[in-house]
């Protein structure tokens, strides 16, 4: 035997080992000592193949497992900041059923300063053999890393890379490490006259120094003020102070957050928010304080060119009464109103007549009363006397904000504008903007100005910054200044923007940079600290640390948003079962637990209150007999509540690909299944899909899905950043036994924007439901639509039929439809605002997607279109604003009227070859102006059927009024304008 020289540090360490095993020395845990590094961490995947996403490998469970589309592949794991590592560990299930088999495996890393990865370990052969290794491996390493990655090139037994469970172990490298370590106000018991301020203190708990950040304040789970927080030696300290100003009485969970955007890089990213273990309490100040309770139209649903008078509630919520005389004030549009105001005894409601009438506008209004509008009262609180609520009048839904166009505005930039094709897919911004022009700001002070016409405390901009160089996205900030002054900055991102590719299949884009791009816009959106009156200059603008090398801007929303509601008498609080508003924390658990209380009849319904709540699976019935992969059980009998849209917000921070544990991969991993009779109002659903189907099957889930059956009404949900809004229907053969289709069900006043497919779908046989006073943005596919789709247990009975989809603003869908109707009968199409469509009809009734056959009436009425229409399948298919396509089955009994089709991309009405028959059409009172790239009405060459023309009227077609293409079989009676149709 060969003995190596012992070193006195090594003699010392065999003496201190020998006292610490006899007794005489205590133990203590070495700082070095190396733990699993890569548990609860975010692990990703080049690719996944069917349900093993790579979510498993580290889901802490060896008997489900990630395994790859192919080879090669890689698996990566995100430790979150750098970390001295020493060996990965790889583990297969143990079980004797999985075969010997061997894996070629490199592994590579990438500091948290760099975006290339670097050879940690040379590709090899590692052997799992469940009988002598029990299917664990360990490869040593070392080096420092961010994220550490297995390349896999082949495996004997899979076509695919397979991981069990991955495991990193290491020791965190130095870094920074914020937390917040205190946290108060001043007055500790104030009163709604008292300027509030949150104090608190940031300490840097790690073991290096931190470069300067700031920190968020919260109350009620909305940011209220940031602060300044500069650079911060390990271990130091330092106060922060924000003001708040005066808050409404009331009780207000106090949060703080430092470096809110991530930017610096820590050891422990998960302790960075402080909440307070007690609410901040605002009393009530002694002395009157009135506000607007409701405002009361007559006729409650004009029509357009009515006059409409109104009553508003004034409310006096204060200690002292209020003397008649004040003036209750309300505007709509362009008309102000005014009422005398009689005497209110504290806590006493009157209710007062406006003088005057409004002429009701088409699309609506919003309705904005104030409360002592000439400021005659001395009040407790002067920023609550404003309440709006929308009127729906004519087309389109009575949004309650203020839509406020970028070139429209005042700007010192660069005018966008579309080619005459509009031609989409080529990163056309200007195509892909509202209006089809948008504002471009490159350079250090540029900005957009607007001017706002109705009172606002909260933005929405729809923006355009460019990507991350390797995909992925990127966040970066703009300016808010109003009336001059400095607001906030906004935060804006593209991480849910800009797919690459040049195919039309959903399926072929890829998040991944490389030629054309589309999807090129999101929203952020903001509260604002105070209410802004009308008239006030919101300005964006392009500062110093407002970095992204340019910003496109397209418009914006201004909304004066209401308090948040308070928690109706029998609701019972998630909070009740464990959930934690702004805390990051996943809080399903307890959102399930009280979903559940409520269906088993324990608890009358569910409040979500004010906050952000962390979701990371479906809401949904555990399924007792666990009939596997994509059956589930849907809620019913439940109503959940919340606190308003802006205020009551679930949000995700997975992938559906990368959450693991999914059931129905399509659904995703957020929202709620829906089975029967559920209500639920007054929420956000933020998801965190960044593409349809591209990049390995990808998905980016669905909000609200399920069979819905009936007494289901959904109204004021904000939904966002899902691959589908909601999705009406289930297959028949997803657990025949609970087949039950949506009936009678309801979405009133939703909110759904920026989706990769359809906004709304009503499948599977769904019948008698309603669409009504809700808008659409940048919806991936059909914004509406209703499928009459084969899968249903009997095909002459389950047929989609009767459901409305009416007064509804639709803006900008980037693939496919405003409206689309795939079969069925007695469906209806009114009252609705299409504009912007990037590629296909405003308007399609179509029997591709092999639906059940129309059969019976459809109509399309009073409908308002703009700019609509386009080019797809490779730019050889133009679509015009109303396209009826039967393919190979017929589309009978349709009326189209009253409608006004207005600068369509190509045709106005077109007949598309298709073999099937579209006979009796019925055109009556439209009106189509200027069809840019073709006709008012088309007939194409292949077209079969007949349509009568009464009271229409054709201006400014580029070919013609009316063309009948040569061989086609399509006929037209009745001459718009006095033209002939041609051949």
């Amino acid at each position: 035997m060969r003995w190596k020289r012992l070193t006195g540090r090594t003699v010392a360490g065999l003496l201190t080992a020998g006292l610490i095993s006899a007794g005489l020395l205590p133990v203590t845990a070495s700082a070095a000592e190396a733990t699993d590094l890569a548990r609860g961490k975010t692990v990703t995947a080049s690719g996944s193949h069917g349900g093993y996403p790579a979510a498993n490998a580290n889901d802490g469970k060896v008997d489900s497992y990630w395994e790859s589309n192919g080879h090669p592949a890689d698996l990566t794991v995100k430790l979150g900041a750098d970390a001295d590592v020493q060996s990965v560990v790889v583990k297969l299930n143990p079980d004797p059923i999985w075969a010997t088999r061997t894996q070629d495996i490199q592994v590579l890393g990438r500091t948290q300063d760099s975006t290339a990865f670097t050879s940690l370990r040379a590709r090899a052969g590692y052997v799992f053999n469940p009988s002598s290794n029990r299917n664990t491996v360990t490869i040593p390493v070392t080096g420092r890393v961010a994220d550490l990655q297995l390349k896999f090139f082949s495996n004997t037994e899979a076509p695919g890379a397979q991981v069990a469970e991955i495991q990193v172990f290491g020791t965190a490298a130095p870094n920074p490490d914020l937390t917040v370590s205190a946290l108060s106000w001043s007055p500790s018991s104030p009163s709604e006259t008292d300027d509030i301020t949150v104090e608190g203190t940031v300490r840097n708990a790690g073991s290096a120094a931190s470069p300067a950040t700031t920190v968020n304040v919260s109350l009620g789970g909305v940011v209220v003020g940031s602060a300044p927080v500069g650079p911060l030696a390990a271990g130091a300290s330092a106060p922060v102070s924000v003001e708040v100003g005066k808050r409404p009485q009331g009780s207000y969970t106090v949060s703080a957050l430092v470096d809110p955007t991530d930017t610096v890089v820590e050891s422990d990213n998960t302790n960075n928010s402080r909440t307070t273990a007690s609410p901040l309490v605002v009393g009530q100040s002694p002395g009157p304080d009135l506000e607007v309770r409701s405002i009361t139209s007559s006729p409650a649903n004009p029509a357009v060119g009515a006059a409409v008078t109104f009553t508003v509630a004034v409310h006096n919520r204060g200690t002292g009464a209020v003397s008649a005389g004040t003036v209750t004030r309300l505007t709509v549009g362009s008309t102000t109103l005014n009422g005398t105001t009689p005497a209110i005894a504290a806590g006493a409601t009157a209710n007062v007549t406006v003088g005057g009438s409004w002429t009701a506008a088409s699309g609506g209004a919003t309705l904005s009363a104030t409360a002592d509008a000439t400021n005659l009262v001395a009040e407790t609180s002067e920023t609550n006397n404003t309440f709006a609520r929308s009127i729906v009048v004519g087309r389109g839904a009575a949004v309650p904000y203020t839509e406020l166009e970028a070139e429209k505005a005042d700007y010192q930039g660069t005018l966008l504008q579309s080619d005459a094709e509009r031609t989409f897919g080529h990163t056309n911004f200007a195509t892909e903007s509202s209006g089809r022009e948008s504002v471009r700001l490159n350079s250090m002070g540029e900005y957009v100005e607007f001017t706002s016409t109705a009172p606002a405390n909260s933005i929405v901009v729809r923006n355009s910054i460019p990507d991350a160089p390797g995909g992925g996205g990127r966040e970066a900030t703009i300016s808010l200044y109003a009336d001059g002054k400095f607001v906030r900055k906004l935060d804006l991102s593209s991480k849910h923007s800009w797919l690459y590719g040049n195919t039309d299949s959903p399926e072929g884009l890829t998040n991944t940079p490389g030629g054309d791009a589309r999807r090129l816009f999101d929203e952020s959106h903001a509260l604002l600290t105070e209410t802004y009156p009308v008239g006030t200059k919101f300005r964006l603008q392009r500062d110093a640390s407002d970095n992204a090398a340019f910003y496109i801007i397209d418009l914006i929303d201004l909304e004066q948003v209401a308090a948040p509601s308070s928690q109706p008498s029998g609701c019972v609080s998630i909070t009740t079962y464990g959930a934690v508003a702004n805390d990051g924390l996943d809080d399903t658990a307890a959102i399930q637990r009280a979903v559940t209380a409520n269906q088993n009849g324990e608890i009358d319904c569910v409040w979500i209150p004010a906050g952000q709540w962390r979701q990371e699976q479906k809401i949904l019935t555990d399924d007792p007999l666990d009939r596997g992969q994509w059956n589930q059980v849907g809620i019913r009998d439940v109503t959940i509540r919340g606190a308003g849209m802006w205020h009551s917000q679930l949000y995700t921070l997975t992938p559906p690909h990368e959450a693991g544990g999914i059931n129905h991969p399509h659904e995703g991993n957020f929202g709620f299944d829906i089975d029967e009779n559920t209500q639920i109002s007054d929420i956000a659903i933020f998801g965190s899909g960044t593409i349809r189907g591209g990049d390995g099957n990808h998905e980016g889930g669905v909000a609200l899905n399920g069979r819905f059956g009936k007494d289901t009404k959904i109204s004021n949900v904000w939904i966002e950043h899902a691959n589908v809004g909601v999705w009406a229907g289930r297959d028949f053969d997803n657990i025949q036994e609970l087949w039950n289709p949506g009936d009678g069900v309801e979405f009133t006043g939703m909110r759904i924007r920026n989706t990769y497919a359809d906004g709304i779908n009503f499948a599977n046989g769904t019948r008698n439901s309603t669409v009504y006073n809700s808008s659409f943005r940048n919806t991936g596919d059909d914004a509406l639509a209703v499928w009459s789709s084969k899968y249903v247990k009997d095909q002459s009975v389950d047929i989609g039929h009767d459901n409305s989809f009416r007064n509804n603003t639709i803006q900008l869908p980037w693939r496919a439809n405003g409206i689309a109707i795939y079969g069925g009968y007695g469906n209806k199409i009114e009252n609705n605002l299409i504009s912007d469509t990037m590629n296909y009809p405003a308007i399609m009734l179509a029997t591709d997607h092999d639906p059940l056959p129309f059969s019976g009436q459809t109509l399309i009425a009073n409908n308002g279109l703009y700019r609509t229409g386009g080019a797809f399948w490779n730019e050889d298919q133009e679509f015009g604003a109303i396209t009826l396509f039967p393919q190979n089955l017929p589309i009978p009994g349709v009326t189209i009227r009253d409608t006004d089709i207005v600068d369509s991309t190509y045709d106005g009405i077109q007949f598309k070859t298709g073999g099937g028959l579209m006979p009796d059409v019925k055109i009556q009172n439209v009106r189509i102006e200027k069809s840019n790239n073709g006709s008012g009405i088309l007939a194409m060459g292949g077209a079969r059927g007949n349509a009568t023309l009464t009271g229409v009227t054709i201006t400014d077609s580029r070919d013609g009024h009316v063309l009948i293409e040569p061989g086609s079989q399509f006929t037209i009676s009745g001459t718009p304008n006095g033209a002939r149709a041609k051949r």
